[in-house]
């Protein structure tokens, strides 16, 4: 069994479409490629009470729990505050991190700035030589900033931690079929491989191909047969072969 995350988005901003999020995407794409099942991913607003409920369901059932967004000097900046509640620890100042405030804004530096010092009492700063800026992890909630940028920067760090033995394995198989056609045939398989995650995704208005089928397990011999399985029991002239690049 794969171990499980989940991520909690935070921030008027995107509950309002003023932004557009773009980090569950990158965050999917690594739990993928380390094996981690990524379960839930849950959007609230820059409130410290909505905040702590959230993360207290989401790291009461996942392993891991990654919050974005919420972590700057502002006024609606209230992720740590609603982290800490959720563990019921009060707030401190890292000495650590002022003293890198410090050494970055220099003469600059505010009070502003240095809210950004401020973590959940007991808090880990998980860093490594390449990330300047550590991040800050309760137990197996980790917090990042919600600039797309800067979560790319900044996650790698945790990539060892989170590791769970071998990335999911995965197959493709394209075809022409609507998912009427195969909709029987996904419950049989479904039923004969329950080790393996199935997804049927149409393309609407598809030329190359209309219905695209995945096949996703940590063993990847069990993906191979639930992949032929289907592609024995499609007819041939339904199958298609797609060039790189183009699905």
């Amino acid at each position: 069994m794969a171990r499980t995350a989940a991520i909690l988005i935070i921030g008027n901003e995107i509950l309002t479409g003023k932004v557009k999020d773009q980090n569950v995407a990158l965050l999917a794409a690594e739990f993928f490629a380390l094996g981690v099942s990524l379960r839930r991913v849950v959007v609230c607003p820059d409130e410290v009470e909505v905040i702590a409920r959230d993360v207290n369901e989401l790291r009461l059932t996942h392993d891991f729990v990654i919050t974005t967004g919420g972590v700057g000097p502002t006024h609606d900046d209230v992720t740590i505050q609603g982290v800490a509640a959720a563990f019921g620890r009060n707030i401190t100042r890292s000495a650590e991190m002022e003293e890198r405030l410090r050494a970055h804004y220099k003469e600059r530096i505010t009070e502003g700035h240095l809210r950004m010092a401020d973590m959940p009492e007991g808090a880990d700063l998980v860093r490594n030589a390449e990330v300047p800026w550590p991040t800050v992890a309760v137990e197996n909630v980790f917090i990042f900033p919600g600039v797309p940028e800067l979560l790319k920067l900044k996650f790698p760090v945790l990539r060892d931690r989170l590791r769970d033995g071998a990335p999911f394995a995965t197959r493709a198989v394209y075809t022409l079929c609507d998912e009427g056609e195969i909709a029987e045939l996904l419950i049989s398989l479904v039923k004969a491989h329950p080790e393996v995650a199935i997804g049927s995704y149409i393309k609407w208005r598809g030329t190359d191909y209309t219905t695209k089928l995945t096949f996703d397990g940590k063993d990847s011999g069990a993906v191979d047969r639930a992949a032929d399985a289907l592609i024995a029991a499609i007819p041939q002239e339904k199958l298609v072969t797609l060039k790189a690049g183009s699905a």
